[in-house]
């Protein structure tokens, strides 16, 4: 009798852990295609793939420009704010380009260097626009990327998804299918020992 319900809870315990590990991998699985088909596709796309080295010749702050509505947003997204443009030389050509913050800031306002984020607090925009321009003047030369087969001239500050982050990002659906494959394995190698001590 004993024996029968120790065998059953076996088998309960093998079951649990077996819902388990499929649970895991399926989720990783859930996991890897959300992530092809949003952060991949933007990481493919971008043009800026090599490291270079920029040196800053100016960094202005123009008039106030409205930002530029984007496909989906709605009237209150448009809020004035600084027009900052920084151009630096491109150590690689020695040309002189604008630089952009990311590949996404070009997109929304190609006129600026820095688009910030939606704010309600004018001050605090204009306050941050000016301390990213002094900080530009301070530091005169930092990593930047660039178009390697020259569709585009200008060059971004960072890469909004870079490959550290991609790896990243593959990361932890990586150890959860690992760790669903391992729990499956084991199971299977259970109940295989089961099968076999029985049998002598």
């Amino acid at each position: 009798m004993l024996g029968k319900k120790l065998v059953t809870a076996q088998k309960r315990g093998e079951t649990r852990a077996l819902c388990l590990g499929l649970g895991m991998v399926a989720c990783s699985m859930m996991i890897y295609f959300f992530i092809g088909v949003t952060i991949v596709p933007f990481y493919t796309k971008s043009v800026w793939t090599t490291e270079t080295t920029c040196k800053v010749l100016k960094a202005n702050i123009k008039d106030q420009v409205l930002c530029p509505k984007s496909e989906g947003s709605e009237d209150e997204d448009i809020f004035p704010y600084p027009c900052l443009q920084v151009w630096v030389n491109l150590t690689a050509s020695g040309q002189e380009v604008m630089l952009y913050q990311t590949e996404d800031t070009l997109e929304r306002n190609p006129k600026c260097s820095y688009v910030p984020g939606k704010s309600e607090n004018s001050k605090e925009v204009k306050a941050r626009i000016e301390t990213i321009a002094n900080n530009f003047k301070k530091y005169q030369t930092f990593p930047c990327y660039y178009d390697p087969g020259g569709t585009q001239t200008n060059v971004i500050l960072s890469r909004l998804y870079p490959l550290k982050g991609l790896l990243f990002a593959f990361l932890w659906p990586t150890l959860m299918f690992t760790g669903g494959c391992l729990i499956i394995f084991l199971v299977k190698i259970s109940q295989y020992l089961s099968v076999l001590s029985a049998g002598q």
